[in-house]
This record gives C-alpha cells, structure tokens and sequence, in this order.
C-alpha cells in the first residue's frame, strides 16, 4: 500500500510538474499574444486584431496571414486586451458565444495564445430566425454537434497513436513515460525540416520522420532506458529521470527549431467540402483514413504475429514469458522501435491538422495520458478506446462550454478513472499479496 501511495504521488507530481512548466519563448525573446483564427479546419486569412492595454490605449492592429495566425509583440508584461473585429471575418461566420473580446495575462518573456473559436452563422448557441426551439435553431446545433463529432474523432485518432505506444512501453517496462510526447514533437519536427529546409514534398519527409522515430526509439532503449532496467534503477526513479528527459528534450527542440509554429509547405488552406452535415478540408478526411489503416495494421500485428503474441506475453508476466523462452529485451526494444515510429506519424497528423512547433507534445501529453488512463494502463486497445473517448469529449463537450476549457475534461477524466475504476474501461485488476 505505500509503494502505491509513493507511486501515484510521484505520478502526479511529475504530470503537473510537466505540464504547468512554463512554455519557453522562442530564440526572438517572443513577448506578447498570439493565435489561429480556422472555420471549420481551415484557416481564415485577413481577420482584423486588434490589442489595446488593459485601460485602452492602443498597442497595435493586425491581420492574419495565410495560415489564419497572428501576433502583436508588447514592451512589457501585463493585462491586454484582444479584440476581434467580427465585421472582417467571412461573411458566413462569427465567434461562437458571440464574445469576441479577451483579456489575456502576458508574462515576462512569453506568448499567450489567445483562442477565437469560430463557427458557420446559425450555430449551436446562436439565436436563428427560427427561434431559440425553431426548426433553424434544431438544425443548427445537429450539425454543429456532427462537425465536433468529426474534428473529435480526428483528435481521438491521433491521440491513439500516441497513447498505443505509450500504453505498450507502460505494459513491457512498467515505465509511465513522460518523455513520450517528444517523440511526437520530434516526429513532427523531422518531417518539418525536410519538407520544409530541404524541399521534399510532405508524403517523402514524412516516410523520413517515421523511420527516423523508429530508430530514436530504438536509440533511447538501446542505450538509455535498457542500461538503466540491467541497472536495476527503480520505476519510480525512471519515471522521475523521464521528466528531466522530456524537459530536455522540448529545450534542445525550441534550441534548433525555435519557438515559433510554422505549417508544412503543403496542403495548406485546401477548399473545404462537404459531406452530409460536416465540412472540412481533404486532407483531414485522408488523415483521418490513414490513422484508422495504422491503427489496423498494429491491432492486427498484436493479435496474430509471433511478435505481437510475445509482447502480450512480456507485458502480462515478464518472468513466466522469458520462463517460456522469450527474449524479453527483444521484445521491450521493438516495442520501442514501433512505438516511437507510432507517435512520429502522430506528430505527422497533428502537424498537418495544426501547426508544427517545439512544445506540441507537450500540449497533448495530458491527452495522452487520460486516454491510456481511461483505457487502461499497458492495453494498447484500451488505449484506442480511452483516447476516442477523451477526443470526442473535449470536442462535443464545446457544445455548452467555452472551448478554452474543453482540456479540462481530460483532467476531469483522470480523476474520475482513478477514483472510481482505477484499472481502466478494458484493464484488469491485480491481485495484491
């Protein structure tokens, strides 16, 4: 019982260490506020901001670019104020809530995102010519409902590839590790440098960056995490050193990438189309088909391959498997070789739904985690489950909350698991003593 208790407190010590570490200013000393204006995934060019300080005096006035973002740089920390200008935006949309003022807190030597979260006129929440209970009124908010239901999936999705390869490295190793959502990051990264520095086209970098994070993860077990096990250092201890890992890696990441978000050179501002109720760019449908073939292929892989059988053999009873005459070091590495490729193509999909930039593993770690959480701890398809959960619930849940608390939900998540079903929906409990 008090390992437990040593455990689940250096657990959540580390996640909200992690996670409440301050984001690093890019190498330009960036101070100010900055965001993405998208309407239904796509970016909204030549949307007027305006920022003025807490008492009104003006700071500056700007337009977003190509990708739909902007940024005001400001001479000192402080309150500010962010003001949307509604009648510069598509004629067909306008800032769900119908609030398009924000006050953000800009600290020394940091950028605060500032988030306008912008839907079709007539949308959930909107008053329509049909009345609060009018036919308008019901329409609208079915397809807005459908169009989060889409976007959760697409999150859902690409959060279970992450969590897949965290939740078999958990179940081979027993090691939670908070280093994970660099792999991501450095997927993303990867292709982002050859699509962008070298100027190979997005589906080449991106072939690239999947093998490249095959082989860091092979790397960091090889010769880091494996030397460690022979070592005999305790979990907890491992799971302490990942922290220090991932604090590492993001400050090496901002080092030579810096601090900025940038797109891939392609796919950029596609037209959208529409199907059924829900409209979005091509390439989220095609993302959205790729992750559902990988996700397949690895399904699959674990239930009838040699190898698949032997992981689910490691991370069931370790003694028994290498009793039985498997290699269990074999096997631990080559979940980390697929795991680390996983979480590259993870960082692949989010960058071509969003933008690239150092910290974006980070940012979805805590989604990470209540997904293997909510799955089940060392169940690669309890993760899937628990991460299409946590997906579509901060997305539909925008339906009656402000979307800048929708994240909250999967803190909420984690703690309603752990209270209450500390196993996970597909875990099992162990027998102690």
């Amino acid at each position: 019982m008090r390992r437990a208790v040593i455990a689940f407190t250096a657990f959540l010590g580390g996640l909200v260490f992690l996670l409440a570490a301050p984001a690093y200013a890019g190498p330009d000393g960036c101070q100010g506020v900055k965001g993405t204006l998208k309407l239904q995934g796509q970016p909204v060019n030549g949307a007027k901001v305006v920022v003025t300080t807490e008492d009104g005096k003006p700071v500056k006035e700007v337009t977003s670019n190509a990708e739909g973002t902007w940024e005001v740089q400001v001479d000192k920390p402080g309150k500010y104020k962010v003001t949307l200008d509604v009648g510069s935006l598509p004629p067909n949309s306008e800032v769900r809530g119908g609030t398009n003022v924000r006050t953000p807190t800009v600290y020394e030597k940091n950028c605060s995102s500032v988030l306008f979260a912008l839907q079709p006129k007539g949308g959930a929440g909107q008053q329509t010519p049909g009345g609060a209970d009018g036919e308008s009124g019901t329409s609208g908010f079915w397809q807005q409902a459908a169009q989060l239901t889409f976007e959760g999936l697409n999150l859902g999705l690409i959060i279970a590839m992450a969590a897949m390869g965290l939740s078999l490295i958990f179940g081979t190793t027993k090691l939670t590790n908070f280093a994970h959502g660099e792999l991501v990051t450095f997927g993303a990264l990867i292709a982002y440098m050859f699509n962008a520095g070298v100027g190979l086209g997005v589906i080449p970098s991106a072939i690239i960056a999947i093998i490249a994070g095959g082989a860091f993860g092979y790397a960091q077990d090889r010769f880091f995490w494996g030397q460690l096990r022979r070592r005999g250092t305790g979990i907890i201890a491992m799971m302490i050193i990942s922290i220090g890992v991932a604090v590492f890696l993001r400050s090496l990441f901002l080092f030579l990438f810096g601090g900025s978000s940038e797109p891939f050179t392609e796919f950029n501002a596609q037209a959208g189309i529409t199907v059924g109720p829900i409209t979005a760019a091509p390439k989220n449908f095609i993302i959205m088909g790729i992750e559902l073939v990988v996700l397949t292929v690895v399904a699959i892989a674990l239930l009838k391959t040699r190898t698949g059988k032997a992981a689910r053999a490691v991370a069931d009873n370790p003694a028994l498997a290498a009793s039985s005459g498997i290699n269990v070091d074999r096997v631990v590495r080559v979940i980390w070789t697929a795991g680390g490729a996983i979480a590259a193509l993870a960082g692949i999909m989010l960058g071509l739904s969003q933008t690239v930039k150092f910290s974006m593993g980070q940012e979805i770690l805590l989604l990470i985690f209540a997904g293997v959480t909510l799955g089940g701890l060392g169940t690669a398809f309890g993760a899937l489950v628990g991460s299409l959960i946590v997906g579509l619930f901060i997305q539909i849940s925008t339906l009656w909350i402000s979307p800048e608390l929708k994240s909250v939900g999967a803190l909420a998540v984690l703690i309603i698991v752990l209270l209450f079903r500390p196993q996970g929906i597909l875990g099992q409990r162990e027998r102690i003593g």
